[in-house]
């Protein structure tokens, strides 16, 4: 059973700011609900107020500029998902959505609620990290943005004030001669990730030009492998390299042993997935450059 509380539609952005702005810690924000619902009738979080912003329009967009993709918040997973100019110029966001949750979770579910509800586990979050996205943030008044890295302050925390509102993110696009890919490990498809990564590579005669790397579920947020990273820089990625920088991995990880899986399987298991999703990045950059 839901515990009560007083609701109000919001039907534009600064009205919803507003609401925001006069309730601040004993409101919550409504739009997909895949998260929020559970929550509230598990008895975990019980607000005075719930502001649906669900309707939205101002909110669900994919918009192409000349070197980004802007993505509102409550844009559905599923948007993203179908979305020919993410597909093009943040593949890897659209392999990470496709590896999240039932078609009905990915219908209401939004991209801004997979970032804001902080789980360490989001699986839009290591994508947007090798994409070096933004994320734009309004409070009544004004706005503010600041990089997903920042974004995320610990499990269910995040930069946000009580005030503010997540309105919008902006993808950078991706080099056309990159190769990205994202590997995840769950109990079984669609569920909560055990370990997460992702990689995407920039080859340049034959050396690493740029690499970045980010993993989900091995520490209280998601992180880039700047160890790894770093190892790889300006090499030559042979096996034998790409399987030591993928040892590096450990040095930027700190997992936990929960029920889905203890640190020794989490740790081991980012050292595979960071190599699968290496291989497989460079392996789709030289096909596409090829063709």
């Amino acid at each position: 059973m839901l515990p009560s509380f007083e609701y109000h539609r919001a039907t534009t952005l600064q009205e919803a700011l507003d609401l925001l702005d006069k309730y601040g810690y004993e409101a919550k924000l409504l739009a997909g609900g895949t998260d929020l619902i559970v929550k509230m009738r598990d008895g975990l979080i019980k607000p005075k107020h719930l502001i649906d912003i669900s309707e939205l329009k101002e909110l669900k967009f994919i918009e192409e500029d000349k070197d980004t993709i802007r993505i509102g918040a409550l844009t559905p997973l599923s948007e993203i998902e179908k979305s020919p100019l993410v597909r093009k110029w943040a593949t890897v966001l659209c392999q990470a959505v496709e590896k999240m949750s039932c078609w009905h979770i990915k219908n209401s579910g939004t991209i801004g609620g997979n970032l804001c509800n902080a789980s360490p586990a989001a699986d839009t979050a290591p994508p947007l990290l090798v994409l070096g996205a933004e994320l734009k943030i309004a409070g009544k008044d004004y706005e503010r943005t600041v990089s997903v890295g920042e974004f995320f302050k610990g499990p269910g925390m995040t930069v946000m004030e009580p005030n503010e509102l997540l309105t919008e993110i902006i993808v950078s696009k991706m080099e056309e001669s990159a190769g990205a890919s994202f590997q995840k490990l769950s109990q079984r498809e669609g569920a909560l990730a055990i370990v997460s990564s992702c990689a995407l590579v920039l080859l340049s005669n034959e050396k690493v030009e740029d690499v970045r790397i980010a993993l989900g579920a091995v520490a209280p947020t998601p992180v880039r492998a700047k160890h790894a990273e770093e190892m790889l820089r300006g090499k030559e990625p042979s096996e034998a390299l790409i399987r030591e920088a993928c040892k590096e991995v450990l040095k930027d990880i700190s997992p936990v042993t929960d029920v889905r899986g203890s640190r020794w399987y989490r740790e081991e298991m980012s050292v595979v997935l960071t190599r699968r999703a290496l291989l497989e990045a460079i392996d789709l950059m030289r096909c596409q450059n090829e063709g």
